[in-house]
């Protein structure tokens, strides 16, 4: 073993060095460099072994993505996706004066996530003690389905219901905000609103013919419309007084029913129409009740003696006779095997004018014969009545006309029965008297918004100024004679005019016994007529107060007088006392 010394003085001399250096750079050097060589070569073995790993991986999965794809199992989706059913979003619905009718609110509608419900049955029992009406067999089922994650419970509740919901902390329940269609006004004007389904889309009425329209917007979120209301023609003012007054007739005479229509003469605008019993807009299910039908529009019916009013105006404009013209009418008419008679028989000639404030059956057959067939029917035909008409509303019932039109058909279809007809297209066949003769198209919204529909037909004349000039004084003259039918009808200082209707109520293959329609149709001011009330009561009752009759004249007659007095000064009708003094 040799020691190496190395001396650090200046100018010394290390004997060792040479053989130092020799012994490192010799001996030591060479085993390093073969090791340092060995770790590259495992280090580049290692990443090689990666790379190799991670392509058998990807290749793998590709290939299981492929056999997945080629497989015929069903797709794998997010059950979260499963849509949620598009809502509607309305514009307004206000009256002629801008009340509002109608009208969109945010609500909260409650659903369910099946997939996180803890417990099916305790989420049904203890969420039936908020909403009793629940289907629980049905909700169970929907929830049993894990892979369900959307189960509709109930569309907009109010915030107290979902309130309580809420306090029952149930997981799985959930509320999602949606538009819910509101109506300010409850039952009022039920029938013409019409109704919209859970998807606030109409179904009915004025909110079907929005849709129809184009003005209801399908929305995925609680948007309200930024459309312009929609201004009906009614007033809410007389529709409340329509509707109040049927409802105490109704009560007053005990009928099954009851309905009744305002209309302006001069444009058509229906300013009320009502039907008892009534409905909800927002309960659409009422609608479907066979007693809750709207009486004005969605059904026909014989209405008796006011159909006299079209029989005589027929005469006068087509000339078979004047208002003073005389007619026999002691015996009676003879139609096949049926005998035509009068109710009160004067028992002496009557005059035109006299037939019609005596109501005669007789007088007015035998207009309708003198009169003919074809021309009864083309005077019925110009005013609209034998054609099916609408209004915004809804399409009315079709008329029911005679199979033929014979002599027994003239003569029954004169005084109102073989023909039956919807009331409001009757009324509106009837305001065309009144106005000068010109067409009245109804309508169920303001004038200046009406829509390209029968409502908006060009003004025409279909009959004489002077008879409607003539049927004005007549009408005025029926409710102010004592012989008149029409007399309790009066209301002082507003010049109403009208007519009786009694008629027998038809049923499957004859008339019910001891059943009537009474009716009372009205115009005022008779000086320059501009509205018209048609009152119905159905199936009306004899009381103490009628002495026991049934007739129109002690019931529906006295129902316009209370109507009549209610609305006038609303639609600024000036009493005649008052006119006179200024």
């Amino acid at each position: 073993m040799h020691q190496v010394v190395d001396t650090m003085s200046d100018g010394a001399t290390n004997t060792n060095s040479d053989l130092s250096h020799r012994d490192v750079s010799g001996v030591q050097e060479q085993p390093i460099m073969a090791s340092a060589q060995s770790y590259v070569r495992r280090e580049k073995l290692a990443h090689l072994g990666l790379i190799v790993s991670v392509v058998m991986a990807f290749g793998a999965i590709s290939g299981q993505l492929l056999l997945l794809g080629l497989s015929s199992q069903p797709t794998i989706s997010l059950a979260a996706a499963e849509p949620i059913a598009t809502s509607f979003s309305r514009p307004d619905i206000v009256d002629r004066n801008g009340r509002l009718l109608a009208t969109d609110l945010e609500a909260p509608s409650l659903f369910a996530d099946p997939a996180i419900v803890l417990d099916r049955d305790e989420l049904v029992e203890k969420l039936s003690t908020v909403l009793p009406d629940i289907n629980q067999a049905d909700l169970r089922a929907q929830l049993s389905d894990k892979n369900r994650r959307f189960v509709w419970i109930r569309r907009g509740v109010s915030p107290a219901i979902a309130q309580k919901v809420h306090n029952l902390g149930l997981p799985g329940l959930s509320f999602r905000t949606e538009l819910h269609r509101a109506y300010p006004a409850g039952e009022l004007a039920g029938h013409v609103l019409g109704s919209v389904n859970v998807d606030n889309k109409g179904i009915s009425g004025i909110e079907k013919f929005i849709d129809s329209a184009g003005a209801a917007d399908p929305v995925h979120s609680a948007t309200l419309s930024t459309r312009t209301p929609v201004r009906l023609s009614l007033d809410i003012g007389v529709q409340h007084a329509l509707e109040n007054e049927l409802e105490n007739g109704q009560r007053r005479y005990r009928a099954s029913g009851a309905a009744g229509v305002v209309l302006d003469i001069k444009t058509g605008e229906v300013l009320a129409s009502a039907s008892f019993p009534s409905v909800d807009p927002a309960r659409p299910e009422m609608a479907t009740s066979p007693v809750r039908h709207d009486r004005i529009a969605g059904g026909t019916y014989e209405l008796g003696s006011v159909f006299k009013t079209l029989t005589i105006a027929m005469a006068l404009d087509e000339g078979i006779a004047k208002p003073s013209t005389m007619l026999d009418v002691r015996e009676p008419l003879q139609a096949g095997a049926h005998t035509i008679t009068d109710f009160h028989s004067a028992g002496r000639p009557l005059s035109v004018t006299e037939i019609f404030t005596h109501s005669s059956n007789v007088g007015t057959g035998m207009l309708a014969l003198q009169a003919g067939p074809e021309r009864m029917k083309a005077f019925l035909g110009k005013l609209e009545l034998l054609t099916p008409m609408k209004t915004e509303a809804g399409a009315m019932s079709a008329p029911q006309l005679p199979r033929a039109w014979e002599r027994a058909e003239l003569i029954t279809m004169s005084y109102g029965h073989g023909l039956a007809v919807a009331p409001l297209q009757f009324a509106a066949s009837v305001a065309t008297l009144f106005n000068g003769g010109i067409r009245v198209n109804p309508t169920m919204l303001r004038t200046s918004a009406a829509p390209n529909s029968d409502s908006a037909k060009p003004a025409q004349r279909v009959i004489a100024e002077t008879t409607s000039r003539q049927m004005a004084r007549l009408f005025r003259l029926n409710v102010t004679d004592t012989s008149g039918t029409g007399k309790r009808a009066d209301v002082p200082g507003y010049r109403v005019g009208g007519k009786t209707g009694t008629a027998d109520l038809a049923a499957r293959g004859g008339y019910q016994e001891k059943a009537v329609i009474s009716s009372f149709l009205a115009a005022f001011p008779m000086d320059n007529p501009r509205y018209l009330t048609f009152v119905l009561l159905f199936e009306p009752q004899g009381t103490q107060e009628t002495g026991g009759q049934r007739t129109a004249s002690t019931n529906a007659a006295p129902v316009t007088a209370d109507l009549i007095a209610r609305i006038a000064p609303q639609l600024g009708v000036t009493p005649q006392t008052i006119a006179a003094t200024q």
